[in-house]
């Protein structure tokens, strides 16, 4: 069995792998677009890494300020003005009277709110790896599809101009009479030449489409900066070709996919959670826990201190009248707990496990994809060995055993151009078995991307 051979690239927490390969930015015009450009290109433009850090730093701000107190409350009041005279010196109630209240938050629900945000916080850089582990899956996949087609549309351009030469070898062999070259012949090679054109016209169509899609993920569009590609990304997207050389990927956890025994679901469940999607998850369980403790601090009372001062004028015989002074306390007290209290914390602590269910669903997803791409992969290594060893060279073999008997006028020409066509189709088809096996080792390769941000952190 042939295995991928080593390490090119890798994903979000892969990028320190990446800039191995990576070369410097500041390329030609018509230097072709690599792999690894490509996917460096997208992750610097994409615009949803921006949109995650600033919620992130919004998220952070607001935890500050979640772990302040509420400001106090300052009134300032005439009290029991006279309405007959308004004389502030007539009667003694009479005051000037300026107050503070100040309430206090219910026992520890501002130093919970700080953690719950800073917990929320946190999930974005882990999406963030997480996003960035697939714009490799989805940029390296259409950098691929446009490899497999830029490929096809050599193989057939080098083909038609071998058809191109047995149609002028028929052409003259019926011009002379020698031989059993017939009209139809002539007609056939003709024909050929039509569907290779027709061929090459649908390719190009196709290549066309996935320019078009690969093209959203290198511009550097912004409706504050006039539309242009990355800084020293030169490339035309209308026009956009790529590197001839298929990147040679490898499994970041190749014993696992390779591995005689299947893995039993728990030991693959422990490997994928460390993926970061599922870390995500983890901070967002953590947080909404954090909602069952501010549900329960509101059992707690609500305090709150209040103090005034109150000025009063001397009487009207002259004679000096003492000001007031006030000082309170205020609290609330939660004695009907069973509609308000105690549902609310049900609720946290359904909605926690609701969160739970997620993480389970999407270990189970990732589980099920693991599956699904080892088998592809398991196969297409098997079609590859097949033709690397034994299709392809039989297919030549025949194609030039039936050009050798048509020019020593013992075989005809339709099973010339059969075998010819065999031969490009199977080329063809190669070519597309490793372009897919590329393809699915990107998609293994994301399902483990929480391996390599281990082992960076085990090496740090």
């Amino acid at each position: 069995m042939n295995k991928p051979s080593p390490l090119y690239s890798g994903f979000s927490a892969f990028t320190a792998l990446l800039t191995i390969f990576i070369v410097n930015n500041s390329y030609a015009e018509s230097q072709p677009l690599s792999f690894a450009q490509a996917i460096k290109i997208a992750q610097k433009n994409d615009p949803w890494l921006d949109g995650s850090r600033h919620k992130q730093q919004s998220l952070v701000s607001l935890s500050y300020a979640a772990n302040t107190q509420p400001d106090p409350k300052v009134s300032i009041a005439f009290a029991n003005l006279p309405t007959d005279s308004f004389d502030f010196s007539q009667e003694r109630m009479t005051q000037f009277k300026v107050g503070v209240s100040q309430m206090f938050a219910r026992g520890d629900s501002l130093a919970i709110k700080n953690q719950q945000l800073k917990l929320q916080s946190q999930q974005q850089p882990l999406q963030r790896q997480d996003r960035k582990s697939k714009v490799v899956v989805t940029v390296g996949s259409l950098w691929l599809d446009l490899y497999r087609i830029q490929q096809s549309i050599s193989l057939i351009e080098q083909n038609r101009s071998l058809f191109e030469q047995l149609s002028e070898l028929v052409e003259a062999s019926y011009g002379s009479g020698l031989g059993k070259t017939r009209q139809y012949d002539i007609v056939r090679a003709q024909l050929e030449l039509t569907r290779l054109e027709d061929r090459l016209n649908q390719l190009k169509l196709e290549q066309n489409r996935y320019q078009g899609m690969i093209s959203q993920w290198l511009s550097n569009f912004s409706f504050e900066n006039t539309p242009a590609m990355q800084p020293g990304s030169k490339h035309n997207l209308a026009t956009l070709q790529i590197s001839s050389e298929l990147p040679k990927l490898t499994l970041i956890k190749q014993s696992t996919v390779y591995h005689k025994k299947a893995l039993e679901t728990e030991q693959l469940a422990l490997l994928i959670a460390a993926h970061p999607s599922v870390l995500a998850i983890d901070k967002k369980i953590a947080a909404t826990r954090k909602s069952i403790d501010l549900a329960e601090q509101k059992y707690q009372p609500q305090w709150g201190v209040n103090a005034s001062y109150g000025y009063r004028a001397d009487d009207q015989m002259g004679n000096s009248r003492a000001d007031l002074f006030s000082l309170g306390v205020v609290f609330d007290v939660p004695l009907f707990t069973n509609n308000r209290q105690d549902n609310g914390v049900k609720s946290a602590v359904s909605k926690t496990e609701a969160i739970k269910t997620e993480k389970l669903l999407l270990i189970r997803q990732l589980i099920s994809a693991f599956a699904s791409a080892k088998g592809r992969l398991l196969r297409l290594n098997e079609r590859q060995a097949l033709y690397q060893e034994r299709l392809l060279p039989q297919i030549h073999d025949q194609a030039q055993a039936s050009l050798t008997a048509y020019t020593n006028d013992d075989g005809d020409f339709a099973e010339v151009v059969r075998a010819r066509i065999a031969e490009l189709n199977a080329q063809i088809d190669f070519l597309a078995i490793n372009v897919q096996q590329q393809k699915i080792i990107l998609e293994i390769n994301y399902l483990f991307a929480g391996s390599i941000v281990l082992s960076q952190k085990e090496g740090s």
